[in-house]
């Protein structure tokens, strides 16, 4: 069915990762939509500074530090969350880090379980903690952050980044099969290069830019906005019939 021009009003959706990039203008998008946005970051300060903006904004917000990697900060987190508007309607799942390059032979226990704890077993959490909620009142939609990495296998040095959303878009669809006869839909999103802090966690610099910009005929980074936009459609009842995939966002590139 179409958009109405008010379906995001009083609804609410949490956001990991919100404090910056994607998460953050994802926060803003459905602020100005009318929705309730619980932004939750490790980073508390920009978790509120970014739910100060959704209520400049003229919506609620409620800022929570989060850890996705530990189960009880997300538990205690989507409590507070439904304690605080009645229940939750949305759920993405958009924090994630690359953490460092690094060679194949060069990965170490560290970097490898580092990089699933945040991308993948955040997002299993996140998940697993809010379904039962979305159960109970017969609808919700999980939107999760992947990458256009999993196709390419992590070239430059990323493979544990790329093979942790792939477990993702693998977890999305696993996920989204089982549940979608219980009014909940889930999907996830994999972007080609973004222009957000991720270039420079991940050690990137000017000629890693170049070398991604190469492969994408548009000639320009995606925006986070561009990304939060799609999020938005992907909650909306315009996009009701979708589940249990995910959509690539990448300029035309990302498959070199």
């Amino acid at each position: 069915m179409p958009r109405s021009p008010d379906e995001f009003v009083g609804k609410t959706i949490i956001i990991t990762g919100a404090a910056s990039g994607i998460g953050r203008e994802t926060a803003l998008i459905f602020a100005r939509e009318g929705a309730n946005v619980v932004a939750t970051d490790v980073n508390l300060i920009g978790a509120e500074d970014t739910a100060d903006a959704v209520r400049k904004l003229g919506s609620s917000a409620l800022a929570i530090k989060t850890d996705v990697t530990d189960r009880a900060s997300v538990r205690d987190s989507i409590a507070k969350a439904i304690n605080e508007f009645g229940g939750l309607d949305f759920q993405f799942n958009c924090a994630g880090a690359a953490l460092r390059r690094a060679s194949f032979l060069d990965i170490d226990d560290e970097l490898w379980t580092g990089a699933m704890a945040i991308n993948a077993t955040g997002v299993f959490y996140c998940m697993q903690e809010i379904l039962p909620h979305m159960v109970s009142q017969g609808r919700g939609v999980i939107v999760n952050a992947a990458s256009m990495s999993h196709r390419r296998g992590g070239a430059g040095g990323l493979i544990p980044y790329a093979a942790s959303k792939g477990a993702v878009v693998t977890l999305t669809m696993g996920v989204a099969r089982e549940f979608a006869d219980r009014g909940i839909r889930v999907l996830s999103i994999s972007p080609g290069p973004i222009d957000t802090p991720f270039e420079d966690t991940a050690g990137g610099n000017d000629e890693a830019r170049k070398r991604a910009l190469a492969d994408v005929p548009m000639g320009r980074l995606g925006r986070p906005d561009e990304i939060g936009e799609l999020v938005l459609f992907m909650c909306s009842d315009a996009c009701s019939y979708m589940t249990a995939d995910t959509v690539y966002v990448n300029g035309g590139g990302g498959f070199r």
